[in-house]
């Protein structure tokens, strides 16, 4: 199937699940409450999806092989990319026609995981196990929203795909306990941080803080 048509089709089943959530939200849950917990994740992919883009741009297949790393592994890296560009596009798509304003990708700086491939891959592993906390963390602020709270746990299902097989090229265990540990939207501004140069992070309404929109530099 066209990997195109795939996005087309996660997009407009991500949609629907978060119409049906608004139509059966409960006052705890307004329309604006909703529309933050899926900025946060948009700030989150756009993050990982510009640290693949551009990290990528700048090695070689050489540079994998030489470390002992089959062919296969930039191909499946290359994937990850794809994904997290999938994961940006849907919710762009899905905030857009539900009449918010999704957020934009901001500058990063993610020099210090570009002097070598095992940096981008220890960097890679370390983003992917972030996602997969924020994404078990934020769930909370779904529990009311059944439709919602699926349409998420389809990403964030990805993105535990994604860490476990980071974790095996950094040689680590691909799933180091029975249980993920969720991490506060304080908590993931505080690791992505370093990251940023400049971008508007939004975080969940319903976390308090940081306050959603605010300028991270």
């Amino acid at each position: 199937m066209n990997p195109d048509m795939n996005v087309v089709n996660l997009a407009s089943r991500l949609r629907d699940q978060v119409v049906n959530a608004q139509a059966t939200a409960t006052a705890t849950a307004t329309d604006e409450d909703l529309l933050s917990v899926l900025n946060y994740a948009l700030t989150l992919e756009h993050l990982e999806h510009a640290f693949y883009r551009d990290g990528l741009a700048s090695f070689t297949l050489e540079q994998f092989t030489d470390l002992g790393f089959q062919p296969s592994v930039v191909d499946y890296l290359t994937q990850i990319s794809s994904d997290e560009a999938a994961h940006v596009e849907t919710l762009t798509s899905v905030i857009t026609s539900l009449g918010g304003t999704p957020v934009a990708e901001g500058q990063y700086d993610i020099s210090a995981a570009l002097t070598d491939p095992t940096a981008f891959l220890a960097t890679a592993m370390a983003l992917e196990n972030t996602g997969v906390s924020a994404y078990t963390g934020a769930a909370q602020y779904l529990i009311d929203n059944d439709e919602l709270l699926t349409a998420a746990l389809t990403i964030h299902g990805v993105e535990a795909r994604h860490a476990a097989y980071l974790n095996i090229l950094n040689e680590e265990s691909p799933f180091p306990a029975a249980f993920d540990e969720p991490l506060t939207p304080a908590e993931v501004v505080e690791i992505a941080g370093p990251f940023i140069v400049q971008a508007d992070v939004v975080t969940p309404l319903a976390a308090g803080t940081p306050a959603a929109g605010t300028p991270v530099a």
